[in-house]
């Protein structure tokens, strides 16, 4: 288990768990697109600064056709079509519904992750997804017609960042802050402009703009960070399991900002996402397998059976740091989870 990254994917999903309260009294005063935009443009101001100090050999890397192709699909998915359906489908619901709706983002990258990104779940993970949606068909039951209309934005939002995810968790040579930055400012400028175009509204009110930006800095900017590295060492659907504790964290503040009534319902939904958590991150599995030589860069720490470089001047390798490094072929057998150096194909063997 890796402790600090477990603790970076709870902290994201609590993050973005206040986001939808907040986000639910900003569309008031507000329309989708131009909500979407400010609080993407809220992450992409968080980063600035790191983006522009970044390396010169980053800087390259991130020109690469596969790259460029993966940062294409992470603002298109990511920063722009997910944050848009989520938004419409929240004016349309209760908060603590679509707080517990979100967690479809889980099936969905997991189902993603199995035909077509080489994640491994088990019996146990697929439980945990069945019991995920449960829950999400257990809190419908509060909801009116235009609820479940509501519901089906929300999936088409989860579809869209299951997407996010998975494209995400394959990308090295690239920090977490500067994904963050290309995806907030891209997909953020263009909601915006397209909110304010279609908005009766041209001007938008200094303490409305300050809080969505805000809002921006915290539950997209430094969430999706916490979430990046999580899933560049955990894997994309278990760091969305941990992320999926933001529906507990929505409901509360919902309950005490917005007043909504937390229903039997709600209370059963919450019970059974819960176990759902659990059950699908307690799922790792060891096998025999070969890691192919590589030259990239990513954080890493060594003492973990991959990282064996050295380093000059005596910097403290036990630390996590972030910088080009060379891998050898190696073959060994040891529990894993779906990080960056174990997306391989699985056959017959499966514990």
């Amino acid at each position: 288990m890796k402790f600090l990254t477990v603790i970076m994917g709870l902290l994201a999903g609590l993050l973005f768990g206040l986001a939808t309260p907040i986000s639910k009294s900003l569309l008031v005063s507000l329309n989708s697109f131009q909500l979407a935009g400010l609080l993407y443009l809220g992450a992409a101001l968080t980063f600035m600064p790191h983006f522009i100090k970044s390396s010169l050999k980053q800087k390259q890397y991130m020109r690469s056709s596969a790259v460029v192709k993966k940062i294409g699909g992470i603002i298109v998915f990511g920063g722009i079509i997910g944050p848009l359906f989520l938004l419409l489908g929240l004016k349309n619901a209760n908060s603590s519904s679509v707080s517990i709706w979100l967690n479809m983002e889980l099936v969905a990258t997991a189902l993603l992750g199995a035909f077509f990104f080489r994640e491994h779940l088990g019996r146990l993970g697929i439980v945990g997804l069945l019991l995920t949606i449960g829950a999400g068909v257990v809190v419908s039951f509060q909801e009116t017609h235009s609820g479940w209309i509501a519901g089906g934005f929300i999936f088409l939002a989860c579809i869209s960042w299951g997407i996010d995810n998975q494209l995400t968790a394959t990308i090295d040579n690239v920090t977490p802050q500067s994904i963050t930055f290309i995806k907030g400012v891209t997909g953020g400028l263009i909601n915006l402009v397209i909110g304010m175009i279609i908005s009766e509204n041209r001007t938008i009110d200094l303490k409305i703009l300050s809080t969505a930006l805000l809002t921006g800095v915290f539950a997209y900017g430094i969430s999706i960070v916490l979430y990046v590295t999580s899933a560049q060492n955990l894997g994309a659907t278990r760091s969305q399991v941990l992320f999926s504790t933001a529906p507990f964290w929505g409901i509360l503040i919902s309950s005490l900002y917005l007043g909504e009534t937390i229903g039997v319902n709600v209370v059963l939904a919450m019970m059974l996402l819960l176990i759902g958590i659990v059950l699908t991150h307690v799922a790792s599995h060891g096998h025999e397998h070969k890691h192919y030589a590589a030259v990239h860069m990513h954080l890493h720490s060594h003492g973990d059976g991959h990282h064996q470089h050295s380093h000059e001047g005596g910097e403290d390798v036990n630390e996590r740091h972030f910088h080009e490094h060379t891998h050898s072929d190696i073959w060994h057998s040891h529990a894993h989870y779906p990080d960056l150096h174990h997306r391989h194909i699985h056959k017959d063997v499966v514990k």
